[in-house]
């Protein structure tokens, strides 16, 4: 194996993205990142605030993990739950898999602006809650289906067009959405790399020994499996590198692979209802995203150099950008224990990914809201749809 093909593979693991990121929170103690100066005593109100938030949301501390399917909850009523599904447990699990694989690939940020409309409940919301019901309404209808007799299924995602999503996000003149081609190609990608997401179950489940799956597993078949679907992206020896980037403090790649963790994260569910025990969760890492970001800017962990560049648009490709995120994934793991600390509870009990769902991301929710009449992120960053 070439020595390219190694290293590809290395950076294609959440070990990598962890490794990195620290790497780079190591640079910006040391003060060597230009864009950005951190203040770690502020990291105490972070997780102050993270901690409050959580007990906010949920009294009895019985978080369940950041996943799509807390997306798909609408005037306090679980339209996954209320929805007509398999009874096999294993139908069950590729039919989530066909809906819950598009949803996260539908996440990326829709814009301040933009809102769903539900008739069903009469709820009218934006962002990730309205993009995860409009998905699912989406899916409902049959529109990822070869067979309309058929409708909860997910095989015919080549034929997914901007017009097609633009028609089930109710997007229009009047309510317009960030990087709509972006994301019916990333549809059309999808199908074509893996026809039927169903189908990354079956291959989940076979990799399962002894009824249990490791976390970090789950994303190295989705990042096998999804690599050639990002468009634009850097790659290496042929090997598509997805959502790695460069940066000029550190030697080699960043790797972040924000989408496919959210999916990794995601997809726990749906093995466990198939009866796989889902080990190693804090295997994969915090998402470096503009909710964890966003709390670290906003609670002054991290500090831009130039005040100036709070009110620039940055390309995802930039320094800027690419360090922040980085950061914050690193950050994330200094804020977890802190949080676990405050709430009297261990790693076991709060896992990472209850860390971010109680949490770390609702909590940068909540302080943008505060910052920001629009409760947009603190960067503003010019997406195509497939990163944030």
């Amino acid at each position: 194996m070439s020595t390219h093909v190694e290293t590809a593979r290395r950076l294609l693991s959440a070990a990598a993205v962890r490794e990195r990121a620290h790497e780079m929170l190591a640079l910006a103690e040391a003060g060597g990142l230009t864009e950005w100066r951190l203040d770690l005593s502020r990291l105490e109100a972070a997780a102050d605030l993270t901690a409050e938030t959580v007990r906010a949301n949920y009294p009895d501390l019985k978080v369940p993990f950041h996943a799509r399917w807390r997306m798909f909850v609408a005037g306090g009523r679980d339209l996954w739950a209320e929805a007509d599904k398999p009874s096999d447990p294993m139908e069950l699990g590729r039919t989530a898999f066909d809906l819950v694989i598009p949803s996260v690939l539908l996440d990326a940020g829709a814009g301040p602006t933009w809102r769903y409309a539900d008739a069903a409940t009469g709820v009218t919301i934006g962002r990730s809650e309205g993009l995860g019901i409009a998905s699912l309404r989406m899916f409902e209808a049959g529109a990822m289906s070869s067979d309309p007799s058929d409708p909860l299924k997910a095989d015919a995602l080549e034929q997914v067009t901007a017009a097609a999503v633009a028609e089930h996000f109710q997007v229009c003149d009047d309510n317009p959405m960030v990087g709509l081609e972006g994301r019916a190609e990333l549809l059309r990608s999808l199908g074509r790399a893996v026809g039927r997401p169903a189908a990354l179950f079956d291959i989940m489940v076979k990799h399962a020994e002894g009824g249990k799956l490791p976390a970090p597993t789950i994303l190295s078949v989705l990042l096998d499996a999804l690599g050639p679907i990002w468009p634009g992206r850097l790659s290496l020896d042929g090997q598509p590198l997805g959502d790695c980037w460069k940066h000029p403090a550190v030697d080699g790649h960043v790797p972040l692979h924000k989408l496919s963790q959210w999916m990794s994260y995601s997809l726990i569910e749906p093995l466990q209802w198939a009866g796989i025990e889902v080990i190693d969760i804090d295997g994969l890492t915090g998402l470096a995203e503009y909710r964890n970001g966003g709390l670290f800017v906003d609670m002054g962990v991290l500090v831009l150099k130039d005040a100036e560049d709070a009110g620039r648009a940055h390309a995802v490709d930039s320094p800027l950008v690419v360090g922040w995120r980085s950061l914050t994934v690193a950050l994330l793991d200094r804020l977890a224990p802190m949080v676990r600390d405050r709430l009297g509870l261990t790693a076991a009990e709060f896992p990472l990914a209850r860390v971010l769902e109680g949490g770390s991301w609702a909590a940068g929710r909540r302080i943008a809201k505060q910052r920001r009449a629009d409760g947009g992120p603190p960067i503003a960053v010019i997406s195509d749809g497939t990163v944030f």
